[in-house]
């Protein structure tokens, strides 16, 4: 019996059911999981790896900066996240990550203002992944 090859992917921790989102609360998702029986799973939240606590305030992706609902610039901790998710996807050789759809430092392609739109762009950790050739998409485009 031949052994399968299983894919080593980065995963929003949050997408495994880790209560790592910014209210506390996880977004567990089937089809995430389902990934598990073939691929194995890094969790990760970058929000966490820069730094920040569970729960914290809501923030979002404005001119270039990331700031939180009261108005905190917490830019530098959002890069600093990206770059430790970096740094784990580096260490173990990963080429893909099924990342949080809409979140400021997930998002592929949709990230969520706190007013509710939407905005065409990538999220922080997603932009840097994908400008070092990680393959990104999100739990939607399974």
């Amino acid at each position: 019996m031949e052994d399968k090859i299983r894919i080593i992917k980065l995963c929003s921790a949050c997408l495994l059911g880790i209560k790592c989102r910014y209210d506390g609360k996880s977004r567990k998702n089937k089809k995430v999981l389902k990934l598990l029986k073939g691929d194995i799973l890094i969790p990760v939240c970058p929000e966490q790896l820069g730094g920040l606590s569970t729960p914290r305030e809501g923030a979002e992706l404005k001119k270039g900066k990331v700031l939180t609902k009261s108005g905190k610039d917490i830019t530098k901790t959002y890069f600093k996240g990206a770059k430790e998710t970096l740094k784990i996807a580096k260490l173990l050789g990963v080429k893909n990550a099924v990342l949080k759809q809409r979140s400021p430092s997930c998002g592929s392609g949709q990230v969520k203002l706190l007013n509710g739109s939407v905005v065409k762009t990538d999220g922080v950790t997603t932009a840097l992944l994908k400008k070092n050739g990680i393959k990104v998409i999100s739990e939607e485009d399974l």
